[in-house]
């Protein structure tokens, strides 16, 4: 239609059919003007006229908000509710309740009202019956689109599924219902098995973020085992860092023996294993006693060496030190006496016997270093200790792993020093050591190591501290630098208040951090 000025306008057109007492009262009314009394009475008509605008088309929910939107609370509640099962619809309009389609949706989260399918999932004697509805569940995931609406489509009331835990199966259809992602320690390797089983990518990647946020040493084998098995290369190669840069302590860990027999092989054969060998057929060792137990086998010598198989080549028994070999792998019952024999003759005779086992030494991992002083100097008064802590912060932008610190020494000659070099996140101590350096009267520095390298988070500030004991007069650094590149690594420094003995950003002690990368 036209308005008064020629306008175009659109029309949108209720019919809206009166009661009967309104279009009585409308008859009496016209008959009074109207030459006819059976002329019938056309509809009443209301039109909502509005203008043409290229303004963006909103949604329901912002142009007709609701006078009470659903709380946090409220919606909490329901979720709470859908997650032990039991939720119940209080208000016959709930509906109205919720401002936007997303928060209607996750009502329906858990919940029997109106489900169309029933799944039972878990093993058998801990299954438990979750309800579904089938098109949002086909719209969050191709595999339920296919099952619900496919062409090979079963028209079945319940769905068994023995392979996937409940509680991550739940946690996927949180994602599907209520677009919120909920992971733990405790389930997000489940929960990732069920995102990729059903092929919901964002849930997946959420997963692999947790793990790769959560890696350390203690889980580093066991993720790297599930890693290869979902077929997730980035979180793979994150495993593999840690394990080389912490070797020991992920061959220590609990979650070694759960590995299987090829992620053993593979942790055996690594090039850049930064571990001594003694603690790499432990390792083994401890993990064939896992295997036979997972087997149900006795624990003898020749049942902990029948699971090994050949993967006990692997262990580079050669290249041991003599001592560790004599006390230990000579000792454990695992090797043949043949082995135990040629072994010996390897160390110590002139014409070496040929071996099964790999005898070259591992090439571990090559430190790097971070040198965050220009120059150094030193003076007549200057550098004194006497017991107090020199300090520095610093935070890197990717993980590295720290090894140990470089160190200056004395500038009056040859001396010796005794070192407590610590490591602190927040006031957390997550690395100590006490040991003791020689100095050669040089401006050269000298690396003091922990125990086990520390794994260090990007963008966290670490607090790095020693403290010295020993010739008082020592080199210091000067021209210190707030930001160092070292490879791909960048590292940034600032102030410590837990410096007491002057070393700052500008000059001081602690000119290297030795790390891994």
């Amino acid at each position: 239609m036209v308005d008064a000025k020629g306008r175009n306008m659109k029309c949108l057109t209720f019919l809206l059919m009166l009661p009967e007492s309104v279009k009585s009262k409308s008859s009496k009314g016209s008959k009074k003007g109207s030459p006819s009394s059976s002329s019938k009475l056309p509809p009443v008509c209301y039109e909502i006229i509005t203008l043409k605008t290229k303004k963006k088309k909103k949604m329901a929910a912002e142009i007709f908000p609701t006078k009470k939107p659903a709380s946090a609370t409220t919606v909490q509640q329901y979720q709470q509710q859908n997650l032990n099962n039991n939720n119940t619809i209080q208000c016959c309009n709930w509906q109205g309740l919720y401002s936007t389609i997303r928060e209607r949706n996750a009502v329906m989260f858990n919940n029997e009202l109106m489900a169309d399918i029933h799944f039972i999932v878990g093993q058998s004697g801990e299954t438990q019956r979750l309800p579904g509805h089938k098109y949002v569940l086909a719209v969050g995931s191709s595999v339920f689109h296919a099952m619900f609406y496919g062409e090979l489509a079963e028209d079945k009331d319940e769905i068994r599924i023995p392979d996937v835990e409940p509680p991550a199966f739940l946690a996927m259809l949180k994602y599907i219902y209520c677009d919120e992602i909920d992971l733990s320690a405790d389930t997000v390797l489940a929960t990732l098995y069920a995102a990729k089983k059903y092929i919901v990518p964002h849930l997946a990647r959420a997963c692999v973020n947790f793990l790769e946020t959560s890696l350390s040493a203690k889980n580093a084998c066991i993720l790297l085992s599930q890693s290869c098995l979902f077929e997730e290369p980035d979180l793979t190669q994150r495993c593999w860092e840690v394990i080389d840069a912490q070797a020991e302590l992920a061959l220590k860990s609990e979650g070694f023996c759960d590995i299987d027999a090829q992620t053993l092989e593979s942790i055996l054969s690594r090039e850049t294993l930064n571990a001594k060998e003694i603690v790499v057929f432990e390792a083994a060792l401890s993990w064939a006693e896992a295997e036979c137990q997972r087997r149900e086998m006795n624990t003898t010598i020749d049942n902990k060496r029948k699971v090994l198989g050949q993967a006990v080549y692997l262990i580079r028994i050669p290249t041991m030190g003599l001592d560790d070999f004599a006390n230990g792998a000579a000792q454990s019952g695992v090797l043949t006496l043949n082995e135990t024999n040629d072994i010996f003759l390897w160390y110590t005779a002139a014409k070496k016997p040929e071996l099964q086992f790999a005898c070259q030494p591992r090439k571990g991992l090559t430190p790097q270093k971070c040198h965050r002083f220009q120059s150094c100097a030193y003076r007549s008064n200057q550098w004194r200790y006497r017991g107090r802590c020199d300090s520095i912060q610093f935070a890197v932008d990717k993980r590295v792993f720290i090894a140990g610190f470089g160190l200056y020494g004395s500038s009056c000659g040859s001396a010796e020093y005794t070192a407590k070099i610590e490591l602190k996140r927040q006031g957390v101590v997550l690395g100590i050591n006490l040991s003791k350096y020689f100095s050669d009267g040089s401006s050269n520095t000298f690396p003091v190591w922990f125990e086990y390298p520390v794994q260090i988070e990007p963008d966290t500030f670490y607090t790095a501290s020693v403290v010295l004991d020993g010739n008082e007069l020592s080199y210091f650094g000067q021209e210190g630098m707030t930001e160092v590149q070292c490879g791909k690594v960048t590292f940034q420094f600032q102030c410590s208040s837990d410096s007491t003995n002057g070393t700052g950003v500008q000059g001081g002690q602690i000119p290297e951090l030795i790390f891994y990368a």
